[in-house]
């Protein structure tokens, strides 16, 4: 189901004022015949590869210089009641969850409340020392030695009632390296980086991203994933775990203990949204988002590709574009930036089968001639 590509602002004019919020992006009346062909190719490309590979639901959204050119939901956002998907619905958007939280390191370091490279329990005193300091920038770049996920935690079905609580799962946990050393992905380093957060703003984590993050960015229509509440316009989640077989429900997971770095909905509009906020500055300075997407390097000297919670890839033909993909049980995403050209790209789906790796592919379509 299509929807027109006006509601972006409908939407942002009906939520609460914020004194502070971006102006919502604008909307064009009909996309631009240059975009045409672009539009039409990757319009066919995700109906194919959702009949492929059997994903109930998608949406996109594209922005170029600062104005939405397409917006377009696709196949159901709930298979059993048979409702379809539209720009409106949240989808789960994984670790597409740090680039947002990623924001608010850059809020507090632009307010001198945060010290990148003080050892966290400066912010996070509880956090058991380690043979080595570890720090925020480590932790946000994936260089700390936090481990990921083991067995089953992906899965998890406890719900934690503080970020401090979620800390217990791996806060024992022997580092895997020395920081710095190595690059090692790991989501529950931002789970820490959650609590850095709230030890340095005086403020809870989900409150802190709420009110001076989405906010803000005009960003209405994301939040955190509580199983318990009621939430307008949430996808029902799918998964395939025989690739022979069909769709099924996802299973129930509760991601309380991971908001930072995979335990949001949002939607694409909401995405592309805080991707242009990126771009124009009206978030965090430019200085302030540079830092954030510069890749880090590791104690001898090898690039990361990854910045603070935004990896970064040139292609062949010299553009550079910032990124970031997500997964989790039953959604995946990807949120693309091409700054030079001041292009947007944010792409979600309601199942574990995606197409997000071709999210380079699809931006790239919109830059040809």
């Amino acid at each position: 189901m299509r929807r027109p590509i006006l509601w972006l602002g409908l939407l942002c004019i009906t939520s609460p004022a914020v004194a502070q919020t971006a102006a919502p992006v604008p909307a064009v009346m009909g996309a631009p015949v240059r975009y045409e062909k672009a539009i039409e190719w990757t319009r066919q490309f995700i109906r194919d590869t959702m009949r492929v590979l059997g994903a109930p639901g998608a949406s996109i959204t594209v922005i170029k210089d600062g104005h939405v050119i397409w917006s377009e939901g696709f196949g159901m956002a709930d298979v059993e009641q048979q409702v379809p998907a539209t720009p409106l619905t949240r989808f789960r958007v994984g670790s597409v969850s740090k680039p947002l939280t990623s924001a608010a390191l850059g809020l507090l370091v632009e307010e001198r409340k945060l010290d990148l490279d003080a050892p966290i329990q400066k912010y996070v005193p509880s956090f058991p020392q380690k043979p080595w300091p570890i720090t925020t920038r480590q932790l946000a770049g994936h260089l700390a030695g936090i481990r990921h996920y083991k067995e089953g935690e992906f899965e998890n079905q406890k719900h934690y009632a503080t970020v401090l609580e979620g800390l217990k799962i791996f806060q024992d946990d022997t580092l895997l390296f020395q920081p710095g050393t190595k690059y090692s992905y790991s989501s529950y380093g931002w789970n820490l980086i959650a609590a850095v957060i709230e030890g340095a703003s005086g403020e809870q984590f989900l409150t802190f991203m709420s009110n001076r993050v989405f906010g803000p960015a005009g960003m209405t229509h994301t939040v955190a994933e509580f199983p318990d509440s009621l939430i307008p316009f949430r996808a029902r989640f799918y998964e395939r775990p025989d690739s022979n077989g069909g769709m099924l429900n996802a299973r129930y997971v509760d991601n309380s203990y991971k908001w930072a770095g995979g335990g949001f909905l949002s939607t694409t509009e909401d995405l592309a949204q805080f991707g242009e906020v990126m771009l124009d500055g009206t978030l965090l300075k430019p200085a302030t988002v540079k830092m954030l997407w510069t890749p880090q390097r590791t104690s001898d000297g090898k690039s990361t590709d990854y910045g603070m919670g935004w990896g970064t890839l040139r292609t062949t033909d010299g553009r550079e574009w910032i990124s970031h993909t997500g997964g989790s049980m039953g959604g995946t995403a990807h949120l693309l930036l091409c700054p030079k050209e001041h292009l947007v790209v944010a792409l979600l789906v309601n199942s574990d089968e995606t197409f997000i790796s071709a999210g380079t592919k699809i931006g790239q379509k919109f830059l040809e001639p």
